[in-house]
């Protein structure tokens, strides 16, 4: 990896990735973002150039990927949110920044897809992230596909909220009985997994896992521990656990769980046999945050709305 090259990180202003240009940074790499976020305070100052996406005007799209060697791409939604912001719009969306890449002369793509995706999975996120990967696959451009379950720190949605719901309620329900798995791994191992693999040029697919794999329930009870929230975990039917994830949406003002997350869980989407990608312990990580972790709602839908009020202004 030169120091002369150009890589491209969409999202850098937001949470992988943030990591991912600060590794470049690091190693004297140039780096350009792609974002919907250009009013965000930006960590990193001149230091990195800002483009917005435009997917309505391929041929601009095209001019801020050119002269780029590698493009990181981490782009999704986390769930379908009206009718213009969700995972079809996403995957529309990615085939065009694909394509613009492979007409810039982009060399290689290191794109974030998700654990055990299936183009015929009846829920959209795997399905989507399925079809990606084999676009990706017949571009005929150099590719590194990472599968991340779930990525944890302190930008964290999931284990933040899980902590806080600790913090607040006395007991926790887990949706059936709690055995289904996790791999969590910690932000900077997938930043530093993804440069890595920018670096390199061979076509590979990689389970972005970390080193420990929690059931449900376990991560529940371990995060009750350190934290000092221990609480009495019971096993709820899942329509049930919806149901009390919607009446905390709507009092937090977010989506807190989706049906499709639930299920996701449920049917052990978030686990995968392969050896370990990352080396930080999620447990490890949360006893050097227990003063601070679920301390604050982390809310899905203000970053949302905060990054569609920035394209709006792009």
């Amino acid at each position: 990896m030169a120091e002369s090259e150009t890589h491209v990180v969409t999202g850098a202003f937001g949470y992988t990735g943030k990591y991912i240009a600060a590794r470049l940074l690091e190693r004297g790499i140039t780096v350009r973002t792609l974002t919907n976020s250009g009013h965000r305070e930006n960590p990193f100052g001149a230091r990195v150039q800002v483009f917005p996406f435009n997917f309505d005007n391929p041929d601009a799209l095209v001019e801020s990927l050119r002269g780029a060697t590698v493009l990181y791409n981490t782009y999704w939604v986390r769930f379908n949110y009206g009718s213009d912001f969700g995972h079809a719009t996403a995957v529309a969306n990615t085939l065009k920044l694909f394509d613009a890449a492979k007409k810039a002369g982009v060399a290689r793509i290191v794109h974030t897809s998700i654990t055990n995706p299936s183009e015929t999975s009846h829920l959209e996120y795997f399905s989507g992230k399925a079809r990606l990967e084999r676009a990706l696959g017949e571009i005929g451009m150099s590719y590194a596909i990472l599968r991340p379950a779930v990525i944890f720190g302190d930008e964290d949605i999931l284990v933040n909220n899980i902590a806080w719901i600790l913090r607040r309620l006395p007991i926790f329900g887990v949706f059936g009985d709690g055995q289904y798995k996790l791999q969590p791994i910690f932000v900077e191992d997938f930043a530093q997994l993804a440069v890595a693999q920018g670096a390199a040029r061979a076509n590979v697919t990689i389970d972005a896992i970390g080193p420990e794999t929690f059931t449900y329930r376990a991560l529940v009870e371990r995060l009750g521990e350190i934290i000092g929230a221990r609480r009495p975990i019971i096993s709820v039917p899942p329509i049930v656990g919806y149901w009390t994830g919607a009446l905390i949406s709507k009092l937090m003002g977010d989506v807190t769980i989706t049906r499709d997350e639930i299920q996701g869980l449920m049917e052990n989407l978030l686990c995968t046999e392969s050896p370990p990608a990352g080396t930080t312990k999620l447990t490890d990580w949360a006893r050097a945050h227990a003063n601070t972790l679920g301390k604050h709602y982390a809310n899905e839908l203000a970053r949302r709305r905060d990054r569609t009020q920035a394209y709006d202004k792009l």
